[in-house]
C-alpha cells in the first residue's frame, strides 16, 4: 500500500507541475505547450528526479494526457460561449488515482492477484470476473481502501425486450420522482439522513491539530461518512433507472439547469442531494446499453401548464394539486407534470394523435 500511495503522490506532484509549466510558458513567452512537448520531457524528469524512475512510464504519460483534456475541455466550453473552468492544482486530498492505460504493458492479472509494473503483486478482492478483453487498469484509493477499474472492449450487451410503452418522469425534493403513470418514488435524503454523524465527524475534524496523526485519523472517519452517503446514493439510482429501462422504451425527462437551480439557497441542499444530473446521465446510459431511448424536454412551465389542455396554471412549491379551471382536472402536481413532460416529448419527436394543444411542434417556452 506504501508504493501505491507514493505512485499517486508522484503523480499528483507531476500534474501540478506541468500544469504550472504551461502557465509559466504562456504568462511569460505566449507559447502553449502541447501533450507531446510535456510527454518528451519525461526523460529529462527521471535523470533529474530519480525517483520517477519507479513510476512506470504509461503512468505518468497518462497524468500528462488528462491535464491536456482538462485544457482542451476548457477551451472547448469557451469557443461555445460556457463558463470557465480553467484546470486547477490539485491538492493530495483531490488526487487519489493513476492509470496503466495498456492491459499487459506494466499491469495484468495474475491467478487472482494484479501485478503492477514498479509496484509487484498485489491480492485483489475480485467483483465479479473480467469479461471481454481489457484495456485499461486503473488504481484508485477512496475512504475505505484500494480498488481497481478495468476497461474492457467486446463486452456484450443483451438489449432488453421492447415493450412498446413510453413514459414522462417528472423529479422533485418531496418525492425524488413521479411518472406520468402515476408512479410515486419517494426522496431518501440520504445526505440530510446522516447529518447528524457528519456535524459529529466535523467538529471532531475541527479539534485537532493541523498535521497530526489524530487529525488524519478524524479525516478519514469524516471521509467514509461521505462515502456511505455517496454509495447509498448512487446504488438508489442505478436501482431506479435499472426499473425503468426495463418498462419502458422511450423515456422523457425534463433538461433541467441543476447549476441555476441550486441558486436558491432555501433549496440547494435537497437539490445537491438529490442529485438529478448523476440520476440522469446514469439512466441515458443504462438506456442506451439496453437499446432503449432517454429524450430530453426544455422544462419551462411543465409544472404549471395543464396536461390536459394545456392552460397555464400558476402555483407556487407549497401547492402540490394541480386544479385546472377550464377544464377540471384535478390531479397530483407532480404527476401532471410528468403528464406534461411525456406529450412534449413526444410533441418534439413527431409523434401523432396528441391532446389539442401539445399537438404543436415544440413545448411553448
Amino acid at each position: 500500500m506504501r508504493l501505491l500511495q507514493r505512485t499517486v503522490g508522484l503523480c499528483n506532484w507531476l500534474y501540478n507541475t506541468a500544469l504550472e509549466q504551461r502557465i509559466t510558458a504562456w504568462k511569460y513567452h505566449r507559447v502553449s505547450l502541447t501533450c507531446y512537448q510535456q510527454h518528451a520531457e519525461l526523460p529529462e524528469i527521471k535523470e533529474a528526479f530519480p525517483e520517477f524512475k519507479n513510476v512506470h512510464s504509461q503512468v505518468l504519460q497518462d497524468v500528462l494526457t488528462c491535464l491536456d483534456k482538462t485544457y482542451q475541455a476548457f477551451f472547448a466550453r469557451r469557443k461555445t460561449g460556457g463558463k470557465g473552468g480553467f484546470p486547477r492544482f490539485q491538492g493530495s486530498h483531490r488526487y487519489h488515482s493513476f492509470t496503466y492505460k495498456q492491459y499487459q504493458n506494466g499491469a495484468y492479472a495474475d491467478n487472482g492477484f494484479l501485478v503492477l509494473s514498479k509496484i509487484g503483486r498485489v491480492k485483489v478482492l475480485w467483483s465479479r470476473p473480467l469479461e471481454g478483453t481489457p484495456k485499461t487498469v486503473t488504481i484508485s484509493h477512496e475512504a475505505d481502501g484500494w480498488y481497481v477499474c478495468f476497461s474492457c472492449a467486446g463486452v456484450e450487451m443483451p438489449a432488453l425486450p421492447k415493450t412498446g410503452q413510453e413514459v414522462g418522469v417528472d423529479v422533485g425534493i418531496k418525492s425524488f420522482l413521479t411518472t406520468s403513470d402515476g408512479v410515486h418514488v419517494g426522496n431518501p435524503q440520504w445526505l440530510r439522513k446522516m447529518e447528524k454523524q457528519l456535524k459529529w465527524h466535523q467538529r471532531r475534524v475541527s479539534r485537532r491539530k493541523q498535521g497530526s496523526k489524530r487529525r488524519k485519523k478524524a479525516v478519514a472517519g469524516l471521509a467514509k461518512v461521505y462515502q456511505t452517503v455517496r454509495r447509498q446514493r448512487e446504488d438508489f439510482h442505478h436501482k431506479q433507472s435499472v426499473a425503468l429501462v426495463k418498462q419502458y422504451d422511450v423515456i422523457y425527462v425534463e433538461d433541467l439547469q441543476v447549476a441555476n437551480m441550486v441558486k436558491n439557497h432555501h433549496l440547494a441542499k435537497s437539490i445537491s442531494d438529490a442529485r438529478w444530473a448523476q440520476f440522469r446521465a446514469i439512466l441515458t446510459f443504462k438506456a442506451a446499453c439496453a437499446g432503449k431511448s432517454v429524450v430530453a424536454v426544455p422544462p419551462a412551465y411543465t409544472s404549471q401548464d395543464c396536461s390536459r389542455c394545456g392552460m397555464r396554471v400558476q402555483k407556487s412549491l407549497s401547492v402540490r394539486t394541480h386544479i385546472c379551471p377550464q377544464c377540471g382536472l384535478v390531479m397530483d402536481r407532480d404527476e401532471n407534470g410528468a403528464t406534461h413532460v411525456k406529450w412534449a416529448g413526444q410533441a418534439l419527436r413527431g409523434v401523432p394523435g396528441l391532446p389539442g394543444p401539445l399537438s404543436r411542434a415544440s413545448p411553448r417556452l
